[in-house]
């Protein structure tokens, strides 16, 4: 991409400006471009220091027992169709697809991280579809009724693609695979792609410091890529979260991680049967 698409880029969340402040995040509105006003949400984040850490020194986010430390997306607790279940995080599929129900809805764990290696293992159910969030924030926007409303996690964050590959669609969509099973969701594709089949355990972990970004799937690193950077900015362009087609999503991830780069680890609720276990993290700072 040319490099006065970055520029323009940079010049419009350089438009953000904060228009208020308070407990509950900034307030923000571009000056152009089409992007409406956003809150950013600031509620109370678990102490990491006080979370057990194992031998190899990361720090545990999942005991295999409890909650602790997770709640619902836009909600002060986990929604019921998530339940711990043999020592794993297990979301009981509505059969739903993106279309979430109250009971549902995707969960973070409550720290904001910034350079950090996350380890994790997943599983689907035949067909099944998930994600793993980083960087996330809170954000909502006004509906016609001045309501506030939370928009989706996925457009203020990437995502590590969960999937069924030899079941679901989605598999076939996008470009060169790039909605398969550890794919950077609908930009770059995993490579090799090295999945295990529904119902069994994969293994997966995602890189995160000073901008780049490796995500790793059953023992082997199979992308990278580099946030805040022309190149990031024209995959956005050439994605569903192009300025043209999704303004807001484009704003906020062309800058995700918000001004300090930190955000929330989450998992998505995509209406499928899907397991995760032994969710740690290494503070990379």
């Amino acid at each position: 991409m040319k490099r006065i698409i970055y520029v323009l880029a940079i010049t419009l969340a350089a438009a953000m400006v904060c228009v208020s402040c308070g407990n509950n995040g900034n307030k923000k509105k571009a000056e152009g471009g089409g992007v409406p006003e956003y809150t950013v949400v600031k509620k109370a984040v678990t102490d990491i220091s006080k979370l057990p850490v194992d031998k190899d020194g990361y720090i545990v986010l999942f005991d295999g027992k409890t909650f602790n430390g997770w709640r619902g997306y836009g909600k002060d607790a986990v929604g019921s169709r998530w339940i711990i279940e043999d020592g794993c995080i297990k979301f009981n599929g509505s059969g739903g697809g993106e279309a979430q129900t109250g009971e549902g809805g995707d969960i973070i764990f409550t720290a904001p991280f910034k350079n950090f290696e996350l380890q994790f293992e997943w599983k689907v159910s035949k067909g099944g579809n998930s994600g793993v969030f980083y960087l996330a924030q809170e954000v909502t926007t006004k509906n016609d009724k001045g309501e506030e409303q939370y928009e989706p996690i996925y457009i203020s964050c990437p995502e590590y693609q969960v999937l069924d590959n030899a079941n679901h669609p989605d598999a076939k969509l996008g470009k060169d695979g790039n909605r398969q099973s550890a794919s950077l969701y609908d930009m770059i594709p995993a490579v090799p792609q090295n999945q295990k089949p529904f119902g069994e355990w994969n293994q997966g972990s995602i890189m995160v410091y000073k901008g780049t970004v490796v995500h790793g799937q059953n023992g082997e690193n199979v992308l990278e890529y580099h946030l805040w950077t022309p190149q990031w900015t024209q995959m956005l362009q050439n994605s569903k979260f192009s300025e043209e087609k999704w303004p807001l999503a484009f704003a906020l991830l062309n800058n995700c991680g918000g001004e300090n780069h930190e955000g929330y680890i989450g998992f998505q609720d995509h209406g499928d049967d899907v397991w995760y276990r032994n969710i740690r993290i290494k503070i990379l700072d």
